[in-house]
């Protein structure tokens, strides 16, 4: 059932790129790499094995407007292990969606993709979902998200925390 709901959400996502009957102009106004910090508390399954999260957010973002972006996300995730637990982590790979409400200010937004899990034996990972809330302007974005990776195994790996991301124009 997630690998369903992990496909219609990514074809939901990506289809208005391909309903573009005019070619795509990017620029530094509408498009841009995200890349920034993220800090997390484990919850759940995790929480039992690590006691902190940090990771790498990396995005490419394309706005069809200046409230709707959409994009593709990834980077990484390091779970700290703790009571003689190894570290562990997740490399997402996602499509996201962003509503900014004004030019400066808030957002909300989530990933959908497939989160692949490092360091654990006998579990590949599974369906990845991150939605955040934040305050944007024309450089930064910082904000508060909720990660679960619904892994194989009956294995949620889930944290909560905070991220900043710095915008590269393209172009």
């Amino acid at each position: 059932m997630k690998k369903v709901f992990l496909i219609i959400g990514i074809s939901l996502g990506l289809s208005p790129l391909f309903a573009q009957e005019d070619d795509i102009d990017l620029n530094a106004d509408n498009s841009w790499l995200k890349a920034g910090l993220t800090a997390g508390i484990p919850v759940g399954d995790a929480d039992d094995a690590s006691s902190f999260a940090l990771g790498l957010d990396l995005r490419g973002q394309y706005l069809f407007n200046p409230n709707l972006g959409i994009g593709l996300a990834s980077g990484y995730t390091n779970y700290f292990g703790k009571d003689e637990n190894d570290d562990f982590g997740i490399v997402p790979l996602a499509g996201f969606i962003r509503y900014y409400f004004t030019p400066d200010g808030l957002f909300f937004g989530t990933d959908l993709g497939y989160g692949f899990l490092t360091g654990v034996d006998d579990n590949e990972g599974g369906l990845y979902v991150n939605p955040q809330i934040g305050y944007h302007n024309r450089d930064w974005n910082i904000y508060a998200y909720y990660q679960n990776t619904f892994a194989e195994n009956d294995i949620d790996v889930q944290s909560v925390g905070v991220g900043a991301t710095y915008n590269i124009r393209f172009k």
